[in-house]
């Protein structure tokens, strides 16, 4: 749910209905404002009205980039949009050219930025890993295809396809990189692992 409030978007991220046994019940709320993703927590009154905010989200294919503007297509229309690097946040990080993500638009403005919760990205610098590393949770640093620095478990190599998958509510935090093995030679994937 998303409300407006003092003349700004948030998202309910969390909220809980509060009957003193003495008084007036009300609701304590965490909210999450849309732009900037600031966390506010605030208390209601039972009855107080809030004005909601429709968001509509649109599935946008990322084309291209120049310098710090971002150039998405959305799959329905074909018009095309361009988002500067803070109307994104820490998007950029994890965009590959023709991905599909959902953009957030507040009255025909471009507000925030849906990634889907896992991207598989390339591995393209790392040192490599020797057998017998098999220290418990052991792992070493790696730059994927995007520019992204993270932990990997030790035996993923240069030139894999690693996923990461995006912490809760894309927040980017708790990431997790898998190995993604060629599914038909080897039919299995192997070991999750929390990175930086």
């Amino acid at each position: 749910m998303t409300i407006e409030l003092e003349g700004d978007i948030y998202s309910v991220v969390d909220f809980l209905h509060v009957k003193p046994g003495k008084g007036a019940a009300f609701v304590r709320s965490k909210l999450r404002n849309v732009r900037s993703g600031a966390v506010l927590e605030r208390t209601f009154r039972a009855g107080e009205r809030v004005a909601r905010a429709h968001i509509e989200l649109r599935q946008m294919q990322y084309l291209y980039s120049t310098g710090d503007e971002y150039f998405f297509m959305d799959t329905e229309t074909y018009d095309q949009l361009s988002l500067n690097v803070q109307d994104l946040g820490d998007a950029p990080k994890y965009l590959l050219e023709n991905m599909t993500i959902g953009i957030q638009f507040y009255e025909n403005q471009a507000v925030g930025v849906d990634l889907p919760s896992a991207v598989v990205l390339e591995v393209t610098e790392t040192e490599p890993g020797f057998r017998g590393d098999t220290a418990q949770g052991a792992t070493k640093p790696a730059v994927l295809q995007t520019g992204i620095s993270v932990q990997v478990p030790l035996f993923v190599e240069q030139g894999e396809k690693s996923g990461l998958i995006l912490g809760r509510e894309n927040t980017f935090r708790g990431h997790k990189i898998r190995r993604w093995l060629d599914w038909k030679r080897r039919r299995k994937k192997i070991a999750y692992l929390r990175g930086g």
